[in-house]
């Protein structure tokens, strides 16, 4: 490459660059006074991943690398609260709708299918109230479809992310159990649990959407820079993936809302079949709503949304499965490959059996409780602080001293460690003493998604293995007692981590332009011609 800038006629850049050289635009110093290669530093060696002797950060000594981060962010900080400041004053209302279009937008389809996954577990106590002999004693229902309410779902999920569902699948999956009719109660649950795999089929597709859209809105205005994909990426994706947190916050308030509405103040029983009925249908009504008004808008105002992915796609002649470059992926990034899906996995082992169980959690913690209020009330303090979990994620995920490879690593650990403490003292933290304790263990906060791990950069047929993790658990759920839970499920958090640790190498820093420009090299077959940055030994696993 620095052949190639040595052997270019400088003087275009110069004319349009004039402001770095000259203070003014189209003010050009004669031909040949600029060294071609200072002229190209700021390409070559950016300020934000090289200090002033030309050294990149990862080679920097760690106080050293400590010093240069902390001013490169401060910085950085400094531009963008100014940057608000102008945006501001422009419009006061300006931030908000930037956000929205930003993050909240791109988010939007999982925020939706993390409400309805909650909604699973939040109604079946509901359930089990009001329609006892189906859902209780299994007398006027089949077990196996009861069961299967839990898990289809999340096998829709698998099938749609192989075939690549969309936005007006997870819509008509969502009117079934809105305007579901049966004339038995065995018939309603059937209806139900079947909606929820087409629903989940629509689903599938929308973590490729997602990180797409995530990417997109860092990289994707086709600017010669890279800076805000070096600075910014993770924060990109993970605060479009954020909305998950925001998904289940608002469920739980709407449900417990929907209750007191539609039954009573206090939300305590006997729930009469009208009050469950509304709640249910409500709970459904509102995110089929919003999944309307997103079909809408991502078919008339986000046509672009996968635009830098077909572009791609174009330029490499790729259509559909490509079988050389499937292989070549395995060859080069095989671990890579292992850690993406591995952990993930892992990490939906977790998170589905957390989500769709947590009825049954709860109800260790208060096993005297006749009211789902109380349950309710403790799902609402849990996924309350879930969304600061995420914002600090997101905080975190592109600083260079922390980064996506480390965050992982630690919640991975925290996991292990949060479930492995009660597996082992159950009698302990269940007694009345040390009630308090288990709120704390039996939902923890999750490990968040790593940008470079997501679906962008990995073959489609991948992208299931991690919800096979979520499957594995929420059929095995039905058939384990709680205790029996936490023994299985601390050793997957180890497992995530080994993982990561071994395998997954950490991109924080590295623009998406240099990791395509070295699978290039690779494609050509001239991976040893390759000398940047993405093969710098940070950047690689161990």
């Amino acid at each position: 490459m620095e052949n190639d800038l040595q052997n270019a006629t400088p003087r275009a850049y110069i004319v349009t660059e004039g402001i770095a050289l000259h203070g003014k635009a189209g003010t050009s110093p004669p031909f040949g006074q600029y060294n071609e290669r200072e002229i190209f530093r700021h390409v070559l060696q950016p300020e934000d991943s090289y200090d002033a002797d030309g050294t990149y950060w990862a080679d920097l000594d760690i106080a050293r690398r400590a010093a240069f981060v902390s001013r490169t962010d401060a910085n950085e900080a400094l531009k963008e609260l100014r940057q608000i400041g102008r945006m501001v004053k422009k419009d006061p209302l300006s931030p908000i709708s930037f956000y929205t279009r930003n993050y909240i937008i791109p988010g939007m389809g999982l925020g939706l299918e993390r409400y309805v996954l909650f909604s699973i577990g939040n109604l079946t106590p509901l359930f089990q109230k009001v329609w006892p002999t189906c859902w209780n004693t299994f007398k006027s229902c089949d077990r196996q479809w009861i069961d299967a309410v839990t898990y289809l779902e999340v096998m829709g999920i698998i099938c749609g992310q192989i075939l690549v569902g969309d936005t007006t699948i997870t819509f008509i999956g969502l009117l079934t159990p809105t305007a579901s009719r049966g004339i038995t109660l065995n018939g309603r649950v059937i209806r139900y649990a079947l909606s929820l795999f087409f629903y989940g089929v629509g689903v599938g597709g929308e973590y490729p959407m997602t990180a797409t859209s995530g990417m997109e809105n860092a990289v994707g205005s086709g600017k010669l820079s890279t800076r805000e994909d070096r600075l910014h990426r993770g924060r990109k994706v993970t605060s479009a993936f954020l909305m998950q947190g925001w998904g289940q916050f608002f469920n739980q308030v709407i449900l417990i809302l929907s209750l007191i509405v539609f039954h009573h103040s206090s939300g305590n029983p006997s729930y009469s079949l009208v009050s469950a009925q509304w709640t249910f249908r409500i709970s459904f009504a509102i995110p089929a709503v919003g999944t309307l008004w997103l079909v809408y808008y991502r078919a008339f105002k986000m046509r672009a949304a996968s635009r830098q992915l077909a572009i791609a796609k174009k330029k490499s002649k790729v259509t559909g499965y490509d079988t050389a470059s499937l292989k070549l992926t395995f060859t080069y990034f095989g671990p890579r490959v292992l850690a993406t899906a591995g952990a993930w996995f892992c990490n939906d082992v977790f998170f589905y059996g957390n989500k769709l169980f947590q009825s049954q959690f709860i109800a260790v913690i208060s096993p005297n409780d006749k009211s789902i209020m109380e349950g309710w009330l403790y799902n609402l303090i849990n996924v309350g602080v879930s969304p600061v979990g995420y914002y600090l994620a997101s905080f975190l995920i592109d600083n260079k001293l922390y980064g996506r490879r480390k965050m992982q690593i630690v919640g991975f650990m925290l996991d292990f460690i949060l479930f492995v403490v009660p597996a082992f003292h159950y009698k302990y933290y269940t007694s009345k003493a040390h009630i308090l304790q288990p709120q704390r263990c039996h939902l923890p906060r999750r490990r968040r998604g790593v940008p470079d791990a997501h679906p962008r950069h990995r073959p489609r047929l991948l992208r299931p293995v991690g919800k096979l993790g979520a499957l594995w658990a929420s059929i095995l759920y039905n058939y384990i007692d709680t205790q029996t839970k936490f023994y299985v499920v601390p050793w997957f958090g180890l497992l995530g981590a080994g993982l990561t640790f071994l395998f997954l190498p950490d991109t924080t820093g590295l623009d998406l332009k240099e990791q395509e420009r070295r699978w290039q090299y690779i494609r050509s077959g001239r991976e040893q011609d390759y000398h940047g940055v993405a093969v710098h030994p940070h950047h690689l696993s161990l």
